[in-house]
């Protein structure tokens, strides 16, 4: 089951409505069937997986709780078949692909057909999670569950398992053992945030989506600004795509008084590649500093250990991703961004420029816009590699982009014209990534769906109505409905 789709437009109000009209000791009983449904609507058979994920990392942890003198075997032992059943789901195609090509070098003969196994649904973003868990309770950060099926209703939760947030035990569970009374401000901000949610994914990236996947899929078609404008594009359409899914989750479980943190703030608004990381996707980059970057040492080490460390941690979280070298390589490219920033901000900070400390300068304008459109660039130029079907169609993007430019006036006019642009369809793209860039400029330093909730109602209602009307016929209209990019993940 998806959020667009009209079964989860039946499905969230009888949730809703029988959520809130039984005892609360029986409502975790509720969630954890929705959960079930929920998942088993995508495909009855990959909830097997599921299950026996989340009954290795209950059992381990419990016996990390009771053993406590062998429980770093317990801890070594979940991670080990999580990883392994993720590795067997997600990696074992890339794995024989890569091996098979080494061989090949050598002359060495090994090419074994490919497995072509289905990808569960969410099993990065919920392996993560448990993972997560029995990590938490070996440092003795929270107690073990000591009911599988409360411990299920963690690890299924239904807004974020198929894409995230990766939320973390000791922030859900307690809020699911022990429900919250009913909160209309709460609901009223979720609400909101999932009708934002909807906007960015079915009004932004899926517009966007019709100028960019034409041009990703047939790359080698084209050069110069045809490239380097469906990048931009797709960096926005990214952005609103995943999110949009955020929202709408983070909003879901607010209708049911649950609390998630936030998983975006403002991202393209960074000054640096560090801060876009403190920005985008912050549960699985605070996941990876928590359980990988600061285990390896952090930045408590050497420089030279210090920038292995970040290396590593972004490879990662490249290969995470997706199993494919195209996203190892833009994992690479956010870990060389940071090393360069980090030796940068290293010999920059033992000099004065023109008699002013670097904190002064990072607070004029000037240095401020620069580092933005910087970051910008960087971040954006990486997300080529992201999209790109395949590592050669990435590599031939990135030894494009410059050809032609030399020619500003014609690149333009063959862009237009590639992209099958024309100046209406350009305003009304120019129009929502403006929409989308001011509200998280005012999203900057407070709470943009609390500040809509202190506009007057009939300010409130005219926003609503606006919004909900104009997702509504644009759906309606011959809008196209693609799927969220990180189901794939």
């Amino acid at each position: 089951m998806v959020f667009t789709s009209i079964t989860f437009a039946f499905f969230l109000p009888v949730l809703f409505i029988l959520y809130w009209a039984i005892p609360k000791k029986t409502r975790w009983i509720v969630l954890l069937a929705a959960n079930i449904i929920f998942y088993m609507y995508g495909g009855a058979l990959f909830i097997l997986l599921m299950l026996a994920i989340a009954l290795v990392t209950w059992w381990c942890a419990r016996r990390i709780e009771l053993s406590p003198d062998r429980k770093k075997a317990y801890l070594v032992s979940s991670v080990i078949v999580v990883l392994g059943m993720l590795g067997f789901f997600k990696y074992a195609d890339f794995a024989i692909g890569t091996v098979s090509s080494i061989c090949g070098l050598f002359s060495l003969s090994f090419s074994p057909a490919a497995l072509r196994l289905a990808l569960p649904l969410g099993i990065s973003f919920y392996s993560f999670a448990a993972i997560g868990y029995v990590a938490d309770v070996y440092k003795g950060r929270i107690p073990a569950q000591s009911s599988y099926f409360r411990y299920l209703a963690f690890v299924s939760f239904f807004p974020s398992v198929l894409s995230g947030p990766i939320n973390r035990a000791g922030d859900i569970m307690p809020q699911i053992d022990e429900p919250a009374d009913f909160d209309y401000d709460l609901a009223a901000a979720g609400l909101r945030q999932m009708l934002w949610g909807f906007f960015k994914k079915l009004i932004i990236a899926d517009t966007l989506t019709l100028y960019v996947d034409p041009i990703f899929d047939n790359v080698r078609f084209y050069f110069g600004m045809t490239l380097i404008v469906s990048t931009i594009l797709y960096t926005f359409q990214i952005y609103c795509d995943f999110s949009g899914y955020s929202d709408i989750a983070i909003g879901t479980a607010k209708l049911l008084g649950i609390r998630l943190k936030d998983n975006f703030k403002s991202p393209y608004y960074s000054r640096s590649v560090k801060e876009f990381w403190s920005r985008w996707h912050i549960s699985l980059s605070t996941w990876f500093r928590d359980y990988v970057y600061i285990p390896l040492g952090g930045s408590r080490v050497s420089n030279g250990r210090h920038n292995l460390n970040i290396m590593l941690t972004m490879l990662l979280s490249g290969l995470w991703h997706g199993a494919d070298w195209s996203f190892v390589i833009w994992g690479g490219l956010h870990g060389v961004y940071q090393v360069a920033e980090d030796f940068c901000h290293r010999h920059f900070s033992k000099k004065e420029y023109r008699g002013m400390k670097e904190r002064d300068i990072k607070r004029s304008v000037p240095w401020n816009i620069g580092h933005g459109i910087l970051t910008f660039a960087m971040v954006s130029f990486a997300w080529s590699f992201f999209r790109a079907n395949n590592t050669a169609d990435a590599l031939y993007i990135a030894s494009h982009m410059h050809r032609g430019l030399g020619h500003i006036a014609g690149s333009y006019i063959m862009m237009l014209n590639n992209m099958h642009l024309d100046g209406l369809k350009l305003t009304y793209l120019i129009v929502l990534i403006v929409i989308l860039m001011a509200v998280d400029f005012a999203g900057l330093k407070r709470d943009i769906y609390g500040l809509f909730g202190k506009l007057p109602m009939w300010g409130r209602w005219l926003i609503y109505t606006g919004l909900t009307v104009f997702v509504i016929v644009i759906t309606l209209n011959g809008g196209v409905h693609q799927e969220f990019i990180y189901f794939q993940f």
